[in-house]
């Protein structure tokens, strides 16, 4: 993530200027460390755009495996009509179908709680990213006042 590069930019820039004898303070260029907040903005909605992304990518991956689980349902039933006729070919034909079904059933749920926790870690790291970024931001501001 380029946010973090920015914030040991920001980071380098304090811890290398010069201190006030006795007061634990700093100078620091007013207009550096401006346009090192101003890159941050930029950068930031790229990180919000991956989430966004990871997101839309999770429900696109949800809806495949519904169709999937669809395509196989349906698939199963018209096995299961076709073989009516013949009792014990009829009776397999269920057994299999409910199989296809529960494995299908099975699969989208995996793929359905995969495609959560992907997401959630990733928005994890993000929530991280941004609250770090928000503990430096409010400690540079204290030091400037």
């Amino acid at each position: 993530m380029e946010i973090l590069a920015i914030l040991d930019t920001l980071e380098d820039l304090i811890e290398k200027s010069m201190t006030l004898p006795f007061s634990g303070k700093c100078l620091i260029d007013k207009e550096e460390v401006l346009e090192i907040i101003k890159e941050m903005r930029l950068k930031l909605p790229d990180d919000i755009k991956q989430a966004k992304w990871v997101k839309e990518e999770r429900q696109r991956i949800l809806l495949e495996a519904q169709k999937e689980a669809n395509n196989i349902i349906k698939d199963a039933e018209n096995k299961i009509s076709s073989l009516v006729d013949e009792h014990e070919i009829t009776k397999k034909a269920y057994e299999q179908a409910n199989e296809i079904v529960a494995n299908a059933q099975k699969n989208a749920r995996e793929i359905r709680l995969g495609t959560r926790e992907y997401a959630d870690s990733i928005l994890r790291k993000v929530e991280e990213i941004l609250s770090d970024t928000l503990e430096v931001i409010r400690a540079n501001r204290e030091e400037l006042k």
